[in-house]
């Protein structure tokens, strides 16, 4: 194998795949990328076995022509080592020469490095077959749902079930939902009638996702019992989903609430973030007092002292009430709403409570208080 290619969007290929590539890899064969040149351009692989990437880089962009002086062919090649070599070395093109299928050169005219490289059938088998249940979204309504829904996953192993978004599409209706148990966030979005899937996807996937998305207009995916296959362009990612029952959280949005309490979402997290400066050993608690009289948000420590925040701008119903939680918690829900004004709603001092925008019902986000005495 051999080519000349603009060393800019070799960069680009190499960078997205390297997204799929561990550091904890078992497997020192999985430390490669594989890079095969045929008849429609350079495709770039990179995986763990639970996340693929495979990205193409095309012979032409227009009438530009990318790559050049080529001959097909197939190798592996150190993931690390290559993206820090094309990175570094400074000229428009670089080429790649392949010597007895065991010696890569990367050059241009000022610099030359030789690298060891794997023959191409000892990397596994990769399913990238866009197989069972079948969706697009948009470029808008994906970054919305993983915007408003990822950041309440479990970022723990424990439970790996908990670090999944839960898709499920029903009714014309797709539902995500993420939760670490202490928090739940939950977007709905309007898809066509006859699309039927439930599926737990990593989180932390969707959010990789989300990163590939920019600068496209949609995003083709594929549900399928033990993958869900994305396909943006010319790149195409592979997750493993997770595996079991998502617990059940439908009753978790209370259907009554006794409190309501409608204030500035800017001043709020402005206010939350001050007092928060002093929650030092109670680990980001802060309390929220509310009555019709007044707000306040405060923290104390018996280390340093104490805060208290006071709300200039809010509409409160019902008696007084003090509930305290987790102030990144509430910080995360509320920037993940995008609007200019939140609503509380609460049953009770030790009862999950809702945070929400008024003028959408197709998000909500949950918060359970914290006991401090």
């Amino acid at each position: 194998m051999r080519f000349t290619i603009k060393r800019e969007e070799f960069l680009k290929g190499l960078n997205v795949a390297a997204r799929a590539i561990s550091s904890k890899n078992a497997k020192a064969v999985l430390e490669n990328f594989k890079l095969e040149l045929n008849e429609r351009g350079l495709f770039i692989t990179g995986t763990d076995e639970n996340i693929t990437i495979k990205t193409q880089v095309p012979y032409k962009l227009g009438e530009e022509d990318i790559i050049r002086n080529y001959k097909e062919g197939a190798i592996l090649i150190k993931a690390r080592l290559i993206v820090e070599i094309v990175r570094k070395m400074d000229s428009d093109e670089i080429t790649l020469d392949v010597i007895d299928s065991t010696i890569a050169t990367i050059s241009n005219n000022r610099s030359e490095y030789r690298l060891n490289c794997v023959k191409v059938d000892e990397y596994p088998d990769l399913d990238l077959e866009a197989n069972g249940t079948q969706l697009t979204l948009s470029r808008v309504d994906f970054d919305i749902l993983v915007s408003q829904t990822t950041f309440a996953a479990s970022l723990k192993e424990q439970r790996p079930i908990l670090t999944a978004l839960n898709l499920e599409a029903s009714n014309g209706i797709l539902t995500a939902i993420a939760t670490d148990s202490a928090r739940m966030a939950r977007k709905t979005l309007n898809i066509p009638l006859d699309i039927e899937f439930v599926a737990n996807v990593p989180a932390k996937m969707m959010n990789e996702i989300n990163h590939l998305l920019e600068g496209k207009e949609s995003v083709d995916i594929a549900f399928s019992d033990k993958k869900a296959l994305f396909t943006i362009g010319t790149t195409v990612v592979a997750t493993r989903l997770i595996a079991g029952d998502y617990p059940n959280t439908k009753n978790i949005v209370p259907k009554v609430t006794n409190y309501s309490l409608e204030v500035n979402a800017n001043d709020l997290m402005k206010a939350i973030e001050r007092a928060n400066i002093l929650s030092i050993d109670r680990e980001n608690i802060v309390d929220l007092s509310m009555s019709e009289d007044g707000v306040e948000i405060s923290s104390k420590s018996s280390q340093v002292g104490s805060a208290v925040e006071k709300i200039d701008v809010f509409k409160y119903v019902g008696q007084n009430l003090h509930v305290s939680f987790n102030s990144s918690f509430v910080i995360d829900a509320v920037r993940a709403l995008g609007s200019a004004d939140v609503t509380f709603a609460f049953v009770g001092e030790m009862r999950p409570f809702v945070i929400e925008n008024a003028s959408d019902d197709s998000v909500v986000q949950i918060v359970t208080p914290v006991r401090t005495y």
